[in-house]
């Protein structure tokens, strides 16, 4: 088995309502940011066989409006 880690945001360019809320507060606390995006981290043990990015766009994604980043652990 091999570990995986997927990390899924928003596709840029796409409304991001959460990142845009996150952006909001810390502006409003003082803090200087931008371009702020919420997106979602899975890991999983997979077999050594296994097509991660098929598994991925398939299952796990929404590739019309997510990117994703595999990361091997």
């Amino acid at each position: 088995m091999r570990r995986v880690r997927i990390l899924i945001k928003p596709k840029e360019g796409l409304l991001d309502p959460q990142g845009r809320a996150v952006e909001e507060m810390l502006k409003d606390n003082g803090f200087e940011v931008r371009h702020v995006k919420v997106g979602k981290l899975v890991e999983m043990e997979v077999g050594e066989g296994e097509d991660v990015k098929k598994l991925v766009e398939k299952f796990i994604i929404n590739p019309l409006i997510e990117d994703y980043e595999i990361e091997e652990l």
